[in-house]
C-alpha cells in the first residue's frame, strides 16, 4: 500500500484531528442527513439501505476534514525540511 494512503488512513483516528472532524461531521452530517433522508425519518420509512446511507453522510465530512487537516500538516512539515 502506498505509504501517503496508509498515513492518511492512520491519521482518520489521530486524536489531534478527530476532535475538529468529529464537529464538523456533527454539523455538516446533521444537515446533510435532514436533507436526503429527513422525510423518510419522519414518515417511517427508513430502510436499511437509507440507514447505511446515513451513516456514509456522517463519515464524510469527517474524512473529508482529516484530508484537508492531514495535507496541511504535510505540507508545513515539507516546507520546513
Amino acid at each position: 500500500m502506498n505509504s501517503n494512503l496508509r498515513d492518511y488512513l492512520q491519521s482518520l483516528l489521530n486524536p489531534k484531528y478527530s476532535q475538529s472532524a468529529l464537529k464538523v461531521a456533527l454539523f455538516v452530517g446533521t444537515m446533510l442527513f435532514i436533507i436526503n433522508h429527513g422525510s423518510a425519518l419522519i414518515q417511517g420509512k427508513m430502510t436499511q439501505q437509507r440507514w447505511i446511507s446515513g451513516v456514509l453522510t456522517y463519515f464524510i465530512p469527517y474524512s473529508v476534514n482529516i484530508h484537508g487537516q492531514w495535507s496541511s500538516n504535510r505540507l508545513k512539515s515539507s516546507r520546513s525540511n
